[in-house]
């Protein structure tokens, strides 16, 4: 093949700017660059095809496609002309190749499950998302990620909730097989597979799961010693953050991260209100906690400490960062006289627990503790019930203070207006 005198330099087609009409500005063997009006430069190969008839392949603009690079593309153009093969035809046969490839790849199981971890759990929040998607990675990715979703077959997932990566963790195995199965429910939604035909749905069973286990929660004498077992961590190795932290969570009845991470731009203390945003609760939605005069008493102290940075619970000497979770497990841990199974969790279902015992209202604890009704009452119900809420929050932050005095408790109960419970 005869070698081309190439023409074109940098700074000829840098200089090039749009005219009225589209021009070219030659290099080559067939090889030149239009420039169009709005001054786009492309590289383009005119030739004569192996049929007779002139044509026309491009290669991209300059300068993302740099001098160099069009001409080795160039040559290896003229290669297949040379061969007999049209080169804009071979393209156009190659892309649709690709496109034939990524058709086929959208029907494997890992392309599908990955789509649908984007797209179905988007809402969800980030550590959710990576749990799901480690356990696809860990246990059901490596031994069926690259078949065809209405290949996978019902011994497949027995395979892998048997297998010996989960043979001893029962529930983690359920989880899988739960998490595969809505896989393919989504995938007999968008008729990727036939109705009916979920092999995961088809191992319903095989694993018996043991019961699980409910957090360890106080009784009322329990509740006592483990807020004076707080108060004695006051003049000792705790930092005062991760105390003032433990009561909040313990007086707001939140999850221990809707504390840990809380800034102070969402009290309102004067108002008594926490305002936690629905990216930081487990169920995506905002949640108000009416904080007890306790609660407010605590926060003002914590303001002093950390007002001056964004988190309100933090030991860093820099205001930098807050608690971790890890740190206030350990400080649980380290409480004296209370159960060392007792974890902050522990302190929704004491106070639940506690609150029903004394008459409180069911639906009440359940806003208490940001719970979503289910089904047709969820959709219907949106009550508020604030003042319910803010007096049980008071009484049981009472009903603590008598605890941890050891006193004998005799805490009223604040009135409310007949309601049908």
């Amino acid at each position: 093949m005869r070698s081309t005198n190439y023409t074109l330099t940098a700074a000829k087609l840098n200089a090039a700017r749009g005219q009225e009409k589209p021009y070219k500005l030659t290099d080559g063997g067939g090889l030149f660059v239009r420039v169009s009006t709005a001054g786009t430069r492309t590289w383009c190969y005119g030739y004569v095809a192996p049929s007779g008839k002139r044509s026309e392949i491009t290669f991209g603009q300059f300068p993302e496609v740099a001098i160099k690079a069009a001409r080795d593309l160039h040559f290896a153009a003229r290669q297949l002309l040379a061969a007999g093969v049209d080169p804009s035809a071979a393209k156009k046969a190659e892309r649709e190749e690709k496109r034939r490839a990524a058709l086929a790849d959208d029907g494997l199981f890992k392309t599908f499950s990955e789509k649908w971890l984007t797209e179905q759990l988007g809402d969800a929040t980030a550590p959710y998302q990576r749990k799901m998607r480690s356990l696809l990675e860990r246990f059901v990715w490596p031994s069926i990620g690259r078949t065809p979703l209405p290949d996978v077959k019902p011994y497949q997932i027995l395979e892998i909730i048997e297998g010996r990566d989960l043979k001893e963790i029962p529930g983690t195995a359920e989880k899988v097989r739960a998490l595969v199965q809505q896989i393919f429910d989504h995938a007999i939604r968008t008729l990727r597979v036939e109705k009916g035909a979920n092999p995961a749905a088809a191992m319903t069973g095989v694993i018996k799961v043991p019961a699980s286990k409910h957090h360890r929660h106080l009784n009322e004498t329990e509740l006592g010693t483990f807020w004076r077992a707080i108060a004695a961590q006051v003049d000792g190795v705790a930092h005062p953050s991760t105390i003032a932290a433990a009561r909040i969570i313990a007086l707001g009845l939140c999850r221990k991260n809707e504390a840990l991470r809380s800034e102070w731009t969402e009290f309102d203390l004067e108002k008594g209100i926490w305002n936690i945003p629905a990216e930081r609760t487990k169920m995506r939605k905002p949640h108000r906690v009416f904080l007890s005069r306790q609660a407010v008493a605590i926060l003002e102290a914590q303001y002093k400490l950390t007002g001056g940075g964004k988190w309100a619970f933090t030991t860093s000497s820099k205001l930098a960062v807050p608690i971790s979770s890890a740190t206030m497990n350990f400080f649980f841990k380290r409480l004296s006289d209370v159960p060392t199974d007792f974890t902050p969790h522990g302190l929704r279902g004491t106070g639940a627990t506690i609150l029903r015992e004394h008459g409180f209202r069911r639906d009440v604890v359940e806003l208490l503790l940001a719970h979503t009704e289910k089904g047709v009452a969820g959709a219907y119900h949106h009550h508020e019930l604030v003042e319910e809420r803010r007096g049980a929050l008071q009484f049981y932050a009472d009903l603590i203070e008598k605890l941890a005095a050891g006193a004998n408790v005799s805490v009223l109960r604040p009135r409310r207006a007949k309601t049908a419970a």
